[in-house]
């Protein structure tokens, strides 16, 4: 995957006055890794690579008994309590670990494969969820098989299959689910935990136009991820159709991570400016029975600051509000931004068009793929439900998948 990474951090000049420094001359010999003292950090060399570590990082990330509880994973030293200018009064490498002895006489340990995965450097290089880019031919090329209702419900092995395909594409579906409101429940139970919002904990939607949205009527629907009117967007969009008589009303997805990457190798000016302008979206409702008014602020783009990996995206045309969080002499570059990530998504060769009927649940990634709705004819019932995103990606980690 292209990812524009941050700037290299500036080399320190000055070395920290003499103190005891140790590394064994087996070691050496064998130039695995090498210190050097720094007047406000450790530089550590190590694997090809170098590493800065603040002296205070090292201390307040000391895995000792005393320091941290190994059963719970949880910190046991006040980091408020660290003297900020600590030094370490001694360092050495020693059989695949760097040793510091602080001013108290505390040691710390720390491995160097640990430091070289979990120190800054370490991070700018690992990507925090691998994932497969996908248009149209990519994704019908994988040829991803679908989950089975059964087993799904019954086996493990199924179940980290369906997360991984999850993971990895942003959709997964299951087939042979029984065509009710019930059956969707407890299949969406086993992916995640759902999330109740104004429209309910379980929902079912036909074109009565009993809300205050464009879904409940039988119009079509340009892509769009959901809630982007909440400060934080519902990370699983779940969808099954109980019922259609009539025509159209196929499903678009569109993935919305490959048409920024296309934006980012083609204009990394514009992608790096939609990852820095936040802007509104809002829900308005004055019905009968529903009043809301929501309001969400995020970029349309949002990456991890340290290697630039985009995990979310906010794009919905109809729910965005007035754009008054933008000064004057940015804005036409905004627009500018905004169109060409629009037209990327709206290349026919990025949309997948699925033809959902009862039986078979749709998982969608709300934070990655966008979904969308031809216009149709006739009764069209589909239910479904918001899911939590931190959920998911616990029981991902748990059966040992990469998040």
């Amino acid at each position: 995957m292209h990812r524009s990474l941050l700037l290299r951090a500036s080399k320190h000049a000055q070395l920290f006055q003499r103190v005891k420094t140790h590394v064994p001359r087996a070691y050496k010999n064998h130039a695995a890794a090498t210190l050097n003292l720094l007047d406000d950090c450790l530089a550590l060399n190590y694997d090809g690579s170098t590493m800065h570590l603040n002296y205070v990082w090292l201390r307040d990330h000391c895995r000792s008994e005393s320091s941290f509880n190994a059963i719970t994973h949880q910190r046991n030293l006040d980091t408020a309590s660290i003297d900020l200018s600590i030094r370490p009064t001694s360092t050495s490498v020693e059989d695949g670990q760097l040793l510091l002895e602080w001013p108290d006489s505390h040691v710390t340990r720390y491995d160097l494969s640990w430091l070289a995965v979990n120190s800054y450097e370490g991070q700018r290089k690992s990507i925090e969820q691998p994932r497969v880019l996908w248009n149209s031919d990519i994704y019908k090329s994988a040829n991803v098989p679908p989950s089975k209702w059964e087993k799904i419900m019954n086996c493990k092995d199924e179940h980290k299959k369906f997360l991984q395909n999850y993971l990895l594409y942003g959709i997964a579906f299951v087939e042979d689910v029984p065509a009710t409101v019930e059956a969707t429940e407890e299949v969406s139970r086993k992916v995640s935990l759902i999330r109740e919002t104004m429209f309910g904990r379980m929902w079912t939607f036909t074109s009565d136009n009993s809300r205050g949205d464009t879904a409940y009527t039988q119009s079509a629907l340009d892509r769009h991820t959901d809630t982007t009117y909440f400060h934080e967007p519902c990370g699983i969009q779940v969808f099954h159709c109980l019922k259609h008589e009539g025509t159209g009303g196929r499903t678009l997805l569109v993935d919305g991570f490959y048409a920024a990457e296309k934006l980012r190798q083609s204009s990394p000016e514009h992608f790096e400016l939609l990852t820095q302008i936040p802007i509104k979206h809002e829900n308005v409702e004055h019905t009968d029975n529903h009043l809301n008014h929501m309001r969400g602020i995020g970029p349309v783009l949002q990456v991890y600051p340290w290697n630039k990996e985009l995990y979310m995206i906010r794009y919905n045309n109809s729910d965005r509000s007035v754009i008054n969080t933008i000064p004057h002499h940015v804005v036409q570059s905004w627009y500018v931004a905004h169109r060409e990530l629009t037209t990327e998504m709206r290349r026919p060769q990025n949309e997948l068009w699925v033809k959902l009927k009862p039986g078979t649940v749709l998982f969608i990634d709300n934070w990655r793929v966008m979904h969308g709705r031809e216009s149709f004819t006739g009764h069209r019932q589909v239910c479904g439900c918001y899911m939590t995103r931190d959920d998911v990606l616990s029981a991902a980690r748990v059966l040992g998948l990469q998040v």
